[in-house]
């Protein structure tokens, strides 16, 4: 089987819906299971939907009207008559929305926010299968949460690969067209989970390996993996061709064309990965398989914004040695924080990091308790792999400079 992964940009209209049917019309549609994300800025729409049920109850009707009337708008582009099946379908997921909110006693953030955030995808894939099923592309929906399960991690959850593989295995004929939802899994209880922001193109990996997939592709709005996200970096390049490894690495500093955890499953299996535009499905765009390096070797650019950068030093000025940094790292991870840069030196230890979770002002109760403690809030992480001379001169040209790291192929640098 091939996989194919069309996230919220691809299908953020009625528009890039019908786009999809070009997409498979050029391509193929044969032996294909289909990821879905939720469309274009829905994610975003649900976490404020959660936002006023968890702190203004009084407006969450009016929230949830507008995530109703997008994807009614978007049904009456798509279908010609309001009496189709689809609105039907449509109505019943927000009617299980409804009840939720109605019988909800949970005041966890995360746990709320699994039970509520997956309705983007559910409602993105119905939408799209029944087009389908109307332009001739006959398919299968299938419900993510029935073959990908978690343990109770939520908003990042961890995947049961050994059950996972079993559910995948019955569900899934070859010769079948499916649509499912990308995010999304379930524990053993049957409540929803989510892999983490982004982690539709995660889930495509997940299905890929379980089938010994022939290929992933995800269909993106530009040409393949280029060298710096073009919204914030000029005169991107793509990149032709890249090894396992230097894509694991790229997404490990924060790439955000493939999502972190996609790769290793895919390099475990020699699955190719394919990174193409769905508005020019027939271009090569970028390959991501077991070849070695980068094609072309150019620096690459990262951003990560709204980061944490933490400088510690003891407050007897003392030196800051294994036990010190056994006793940070575990308030870190007790507290959910996403480590991507540490520094240390003799009576310092700066460490940046991501505070997902809104953790940080606990955190800085325990570490203030035993360290002298400056924190800057709002930081830019910027990282370049494969890094020259000019490129770390461009880049730190009229910034504050922070932090500075440097590796054998890769620099990071924090900058207010």
């Amino acid at each position: 089987m091939r996989v194919f992964k069309f996230g919220g940009a691809s299908v953020k209209d009625a528009g890039g819906v019908k786009n999809v049917i070009e997409v498979l019309r050029k391509v193929g549609s044969d032996n294909t299971l289909i990821v879905v994300s939720a469309m274009g800025k829905m994610t975003n729409a649900f976490e404020r939907v959660i936002d006023v049920y968890l702190n203004d109850k009084l407006n969450l009707q009016d929230e949830i009207e507008n995530v109703k009337t997008f994807h009614r708008n978007v049904l009456l582009e798509l279908f010609e008559s309001s009496q189709h099946a689809v609105f039907g379908a449509i109505s019943e997921l927000f009617e299980e929305l409804d009840v939720f909110f109605k019988t909800n006693k949970s005041p966890d953030y995360s746990f709320v926010y699994d039970q509520v955030i997956g309705y983007g995808e559910l409602l993105s894939t119905a939408i799209i299968s029944f087009y389908l099923n109307e332009k001739g592309f006959k398919n299968n929906w299938l419900d993510v949460r029935a073959c990908v399960k978690t343990d109770n991690y939520y908003r990042g959850a961890n995947v049961d690969w050994e059950a996972t593989q079993e559910l995948v295995s019955k569900s899934i004929d070859p010769d079948t067209l499916y649509i499912t939802q990308g995010f999304l899994g379930s524990d053993k209880n049957n409540f929803t989970t989510t892999l983490g922001r982004e982690g539709s193109d995660y889930t495509a990996a997940i299905f890929a390996y379980c089938l010994n997939a022939e290929s992933v592709t995800i269909w993106k709005d530009v040409p393949g993996v280029l060298n710096g996200d073009p919204r914030i970096f000029e005169n991107t390049q793509l990149l032709h061709a890249i090894s396992y490894t230097e894509a694991i690495e790229l997404a490990f500093y924060g790439a955000s064309v493939i999502h972190p955890k996609t790769l290793q499953p895919l390099q475990q299996k020699e699955i190719p990965l394919y990174v193409k535009s769905f508005l020019n499905p027939e271009d090569p765009g970028t390959t991501v398989n077991k070849a070695k390096g980068i094609s072309p070797k150019i620096p690459c650019f990262i951003l990560k914004q709204n980061q944490v950068l933490l400088s510690l030093s003891t407050l007897d000025f003392s030196y800051v040695v294994e036990e010190n940094i056994s006793e940070i790292f575990n308030l870190l991870a007790s507290h959910k924080m996403k480590v991507d840069v540490i520094q240390n030196s003799a009576i310092s230890f700066s460490v940046c990091f991501d505070d997902a979770y809104n953790n940080l002002e606990k955190l800085l109760l325990h570490l203030k308790a035993k360290f002298k403690v400056t924190c800057h809030q709002d930081v830019s992480l910027y990282t370049i792999r494969h890094y020259d001379d000019l490129s770390i001169k461009a880049l730190e040209k009229d910034k504050i400079v922070l932090l500075k790291q440097l590796f054998q192929e890769t620099i990071q640098i924090v900058t207010k």
